[in-house]
């Protein structure tokens, strides 16, 4: 039957060019864009995964930088170590020089001199962007988390580490960073100053005392644990603690505490300052580290001919001195002065190598990290892409195939259209 109201041959050739032209404009939209999901209205699932992955690629990149900052910085320090390390030699070599009898001490002790000097130089200039890892204090005065203490010195909390931004973890629970700890190395020479501050326990040092000839004794460094003025913390930058009662030495036996410090390393820098000043005036008592008891200890033997009553003094809000800070002190133009300077500059020299040596440990860690990082980068950009992106060999066979189809639909619709015409020829 044919009827000039409806034309079912017209719709059906309608209804095929449409969804020709509908096809034909997306992949159109395909290769202009170059994207198979240009938008939500496209695949909302696949578009939604993609920007997810887009923002972590950003935040790589970022941390990218971050990393990069990082090494720089480290390789700075590590550089600067190592030329510390040189210098220390030659300087091991002038205090070994000055052990011989016949040599002229004064110029030797010149050349100590400047080569310390020069070491302090190289420490003040360690620095990238601000940031000194050779230099690991703190000023009370400067810093915000300081302890509300209630004395005359104001304690500081550890700041030994510093945080290098290094990953972006996700996780069902949500996104997370991760960072590579980065140690500070004091190789500074800067003296100590002695705190005023009260407000710290008498009991932070305990034992020793009375010490009979040929005899030893213990001092344990048990650190404050009062809980009121002090956070809990043991031990806070600026804290003092002395030895005194040490017959026949003069010099202050004394050790400040860096950021970060604990009481071993409290203990260990009193060993360590207590044997030097004890050559340095020709005196015949020692110390050694003990780790024998609850606390760590300095095991302090006399082996003068007569007792010494050793005295112990604890005080906060003191200026910490340099990692190196004995070479200062190193003067080789007596024998005494040589003999204690030859014992000290093996361990200084340690310092520094050990310094160097962890510096060079995370550089290269924080390099495995920054090539991770790049090749994740690019993973995730190909996985966006292999998600997103139109292929285009496959867009430009469907482009022609559709032209094709719709220059068909288009005569389709044209014969269909003129169907009715031939209902005229009835009614001649």
């Amino acid at each position: 039957m044919s009827s000039i109201l409806t034309n079912n041959g017209a719709m059906v050739a309608l209804q095929t060019m449409k969804s020709i032209n509908k096809n034909l404009g997306q992949v159109q939209s395909q290769i202009s864009t170059g994207k198979a999901v240009a938008n939500a209205k496209d695949n909302a699932a696949v578009w939604a995964i993609s920007k997810t992955m887009e923002s972590d690629v950003k935040g790589f990149k970022g941390i990218s930088s971050s990393l990069s900052l990082g090494s720089s910085t480290i390789a700075v320090a590590r550089s600067a170590a190592e030329q510390i390390t040189d210098l220390l030699t030659e300087i091991k070599d002038k205090v070994v020089a000055s052990q011989e009898e016949n040599v002229d001490r004064t110029k030797i002790q010149a050349d100590v001199s400047a080569l310390r000097d020069q070491i302090g130089s190289i420490v003040g200039a360690a620095q990238f962007n601000g940031l000194n890892l050779l230099s690991n204090r703190q000023s009370g005065a400067t810093v915000a988390n300081i302890v509300g203490n209630t004395g005359t010195g104001k304690g500081v909390l550890g700041s030994s580490n510093v945080d290098i931004l290094s990953s972006l973890d996700r996780s069902a629970s949500g996104v997370a960073t991760s960072n590579i700890k980065v140690s500070k190395a004091d190789l500074g020479i800067q003296a100590r100053v002695a705190g005023a501050g009260t407000d710290i326990a008498a009991t932070a040092a305990t034992g020793a005392g009375a010490v009979a000839a040929a005899a030893s004794g213990t001092i344990s460094i048990v650190g404050d644990t009062g809980t009121a003025v002090r956070g809990g913390n043991k031990v806070l930058a600026g804290d003092t603690y002395a030895i005194g009662g040490l017959t026949g030495i003069s010099a202050a036996v004394s050790y400040v505490a860096r950021d970060g410090d604990s009481t071993t390393d409290i203990a260990k820098g009193l060993v360590e300052r207590l044997n030097f000043e004890a050559k340095k005036a020709g005196v015949s008592i020692s110390a050694e580290f003990d780790a024998s008891g609850a606390n760590p200890g300095v095991k302090i033997t006399n082996g003068t001919s007569a007792g010494i009553t050793t005295t112990t003094t604890v005080t906060t809000g003191g200026t910490a001195g340099g990692g190196l800070e004995i070479l200062k002190d190193l003067d080789v133009s007596t024998n005494t002065g040589a003999e204690a300077a030859l014992s000290a500059i093996e361990g200084l020299t340690q310092s520094a190598i050990q310094a160097a040596s962890d510096f060079g440990t995370t550089q290269s860690r924080i390099d495995v990290q920054q090539s991770f990082v790049s090749n994740l980068v690019d993973s995730l950009k190909a996985g966006i892409g292999s998600m997103l992106d139109a292929n285009m060999e496959e867009a430009s066979a469907r482009l022609q195939a559709l032209q094709v189809q719709q220059q068909l639909a288009t005569q389709s619709l044209s014969i269909a259209n003129q169907a009715p015409q031939s209902i005229l020829s009835l009614f001649r």
